[in-house]
């Protein structure tokens, strides 16, 4: 299992042992609960493991090449794998025909975009489970897509779907499923940026086509608004650091002008007036019909809803439930990247990007987590570890019940993990304190957050005559203040408190730092 789980992880893929594990139990036992595990024999359970492993490698090559969801930030719906790894291995080889691969996409995307396990996740496995086992032969994937039909009262996508932004947001994985199935253009090359043409993980990037700063200075102030998917593209690295920041009205012509096809293809409006700031609002109104229209068009093409799906006939049932959290904008989105390739350099694991946080008994998803380390920076070895920035309480709260030690400021979470991780317990420190004793540290600590004066460090204290009175981890001249570490000869304390000098040891200072606050206040005077 672990030989599985360590090689999805080098495609792009980074999955859970529990989610494994609900594969292996649906198709051993028609079952999604892991009570139902406890009887079966090693054998059974072996070869519905090898089982599960091949059919979510065809789940994966299948989502890959037809859709573009080529690595894990844009693949979402994990759970829906444990249901469809069991309508594959009932199926054999009647999933290889076009229309039952199509089925299978249609209602895994739909599953995904709606957030079918965003919930009770265990309950409603078990329901999806028991749909499928007691479909007519042949009727598996029509009825599953029949449940969420009345489940959700419409599978038709809307505008106002692609508003707000983050991972955590079921469409940005559909803004990046279009531009990869689709004939969408890069700006900066003109080349095609569908399937398989690209490398993977790092590829595309987001792109606001509006600039924040520029819709800001035009008095466009709604968080919302800026962030919203609708002012979002996807382009390579290069094609984007080459637009930066320059506004639609400068960089728009130069796109058309050199690759006529490459604006239209990523649903841009081509009337220029609403490339103007002052008609943002009405820009991203067309351009949200666009790719509404865009993805149900791609949806028909798999799978032909009944008439009337585009009314309401049916009241919604249950709505996917949302989970807080997730990264809210693309600066947010730099300083998370910036932290992981900050671990990676050291050899440490990357972190999961907006992390799904699940109730470990029932698979309910409590939050979006920023970056997190579910294992540990040192898998087996260290506690879990999240980096969110920017969230509220609730996220917070659901971290810690779930055992992750939490930070929320990324300098932060930097220093935790050279001291206590990697053992740098220098970092972070100032030029001063480069040297220090490891056991002074905490006074070094003390003195940054009280922002006391800058002491020098491994300093001589001289008598009048010359003579060296006493060495001392930390001293203050001007204030005559010093602190001595135990380890050496002990300094002559009366004659230096003679010529002024307040002297503690370093002990003294580490069991009661406000000596220091005291002494220092004392001779600022």
């Amino acid at each position: 299992m672990r030989k599985a789980l360590d090689d999805w992880n080098e495609a792009g893929f980074c999955f859970s042992l529990d989610w494994l594990l609900r594969s292996v139990t649906t198709i051993a036992t028609g079952d999604a609960r892991f009570t139902a595990l406890h009887d079966l024999d090693p054998g059974t359970f072996n070869a519905a493991l090898q089982r599960a492993i091949n059919h979510i490698n065809r789940l994966l090559d299948l989502f890959g090449a037809r859709l573009g969801l080529d690595h894990q930030q844009v693949l979402t719906g994990h759970f829906a794998f444990p249901i469809l790894a069991r309508f594959l291995d009932d199926a054999g080889s009647k999933a290889q025909s076009a229309e039952v691969q199509n089925k299978i996409l249609f209602w895994y995307v739909q599953a995904a975009i709606w957030g079918r396990y965003s919930g009770s996740t265990e309950s409603v496995l078990a329901r999806d489970l028991n749909i499928l086992l007691n479909a007519e032969p042949g009727d598996g994937l029509d009825a599953l897509i029949r449940e969420l039909h009345l489940w959700r009262g419409s599978l038709r996508i809307r505008p106002e779907h692609f508003t707000g932004w983050s991972r955590g947001n079921r469409f940005y994985f559909t803004l990046y499923m279009l531009t990869r199935v689709g004939e969408a253009q890069d700006w900066g090359t003109g080349l095609p940026l569908r399937k398989g043409m690209l490398g993977k993980n790092t590829s595309l990037e987001m792109h606001h086509i509006f600039p924040r700063d520029y819709l800001k200075k035009n008095g466009h102030d709604d968080k919302i608004a800026i962030n919203a998917l609708g002012n979002f593209c996807f382009l390579t690295k290069n094609s984007n650091l080459q637009i930066s920041n320059r506004p639609p009205t400068d960089y728009f012509p130069e796109v058309e002008a050199q690759y006529p096809s490459a604006l239209v293809s990523q649903w841009v409006p081509q009337n220029p007036e609403l490339w103007k700031a002052e008609n943002y609002p009405q820009f991203l109104l067309q351009r949200q019909q666009m790719l509404a229209d865009a993805a149900n068009d791609f949806l028909d093409s798999l799978y032909q809803l009944p008439l009337g799906d585009s009314g309401y006939e049916y009241a919604p049932i249950e709505q996917g439930v949302s989970a807080p959290g997730g990264i809210s904008d693309a600066e947010e989105e730099r300083q998370l990247d910036a932290v992981n390739d900050w671990v990676l350099m050291r050899g440490l694991p990357a972190g999961d990007k907006e992390y799904e946080l699940r109730d470990k008994d029932t698979g309910e998803l409590r939050a979006f987590l920023d970056l997190a380390w579910p294992s540990g920076l040192q898998e087996g070895l260290s506690e879990p570890v999240a980096l969110i920035l920017n969230e509220g309480a609730d996220v917070v709260k659901a971290a810690m019940g779930a055992g992750f030690q939490i930070f929320e400021d990324a300098e932060e979470f930097r220093t935790y993990t050279a001291r206590k991780v990697l053992g740098d317990l220098h970092y972070g420190l100032p030029e001063w304190a480069a040297q220090v004793e490891e056991t002074a540290i905490p006074v070094v600590n003390h003195i940054l957050k009280s922002d006391l004066p800058a002491p020098e460090c491994g300093a001589e204290v001289q008598l009048p005559s010359g003579e060296v009175a006493g060495e001392f981890e930390f001293a203050w001249y001007e204030q005559r203040v010093a602190v001595w570490f135990s380890a050496v000869r002990a300094p002559q304390r009366s004659m230096l408190a003679a010529q002024g000098w307040r002297l503690f040891s370093l002990e003294e200072v580490i069991t009661l730092p406000k000596l220091l606050e005291v002494a220092l206040e004392k001779h600022s005077y």
